[in-house]
């Protein structure tokens, strides 16, 4: 289920929950952000690699990339056991911006999208299927967990791929990790 909850920047104590889809979508809509439903239910070896994935899913690509003009694809794909995931995770929670518009689309697992705009903090909880974008020049950071487990398309409109510019503002810290999210749904 995908849930959106929205903090006042300085204040992560108080903050309004939406799960209803329309409502998410309609929310980050006005931000300009791209939040769909995608199918993701095609069959994949567990050690499908990047190229099988692309191939797999080449039509939504192939949809994306021309009313985008994406000129940048790859496949994140993070396990509880892979050797760098902490690294990785550490500098995904930094907060940062790119110059370029991209998107996530979730084949497999989840994470927590934290978008800092106009004052407030948009935490987006994102599973299997749901496609987020992130306009060019955006604050934002994500979590992917202390034990990940998700894979993602990411498409970028420049043929650099992920170029992250770091802020240095530690808004992250004050925020819930995926973890504390997802527990305080159950």
């Amino acid at each position: 289920m995908s849930v959106l909850t929205i903090y006042p920047e300085m204040q992560p104590q108080h903050s309004v929950r939406y799960t209803d889809f329309d409502t998410i979508q309609s929310h980050l809509y006005s931000l300009g952000v791209q939040f769909e439903h995608w199918d993701a239910t095609y069959s994949l070896a567990i050690d499908a690699d990047q190229n099988t994935i692309l191939e797999v899913y080449r039509e939504p690509i192939n949809e994306l990339k021309q009313k985008h003009y994406f000129q940048s694809i790859d496949v994140i794909n993070i396990k509880s056991d892979h050797p760098e995931k902490d690294i990785i995770r550490k500098k995904f929670l930094a907060e940062h911006f790119h110059d370029d518009f991209e998107i996530r689309f979730f084949i497999e697992g989840r994470g927590l999208f934290y978008l800092h705009v106009g004052g407030k903090v948009y935490v987006v909880l994102c599973e299997k299927g749901d496609l987020i974008s992130v306009p060019a020049n955006t604050k934002h950071w994500f979590d992917m967990g202390e034990n990940p487990n998700f894979t993602c398309i990411r498409l970028f409109t420049t043929p650099y791929g992920w170029v992250a510019n770091f802020t240095g503002d530690p808004i992250a810290n004050t925020f819930p990790t995926l973890d504390q999210f997802v527990a305080e749904l159950s």
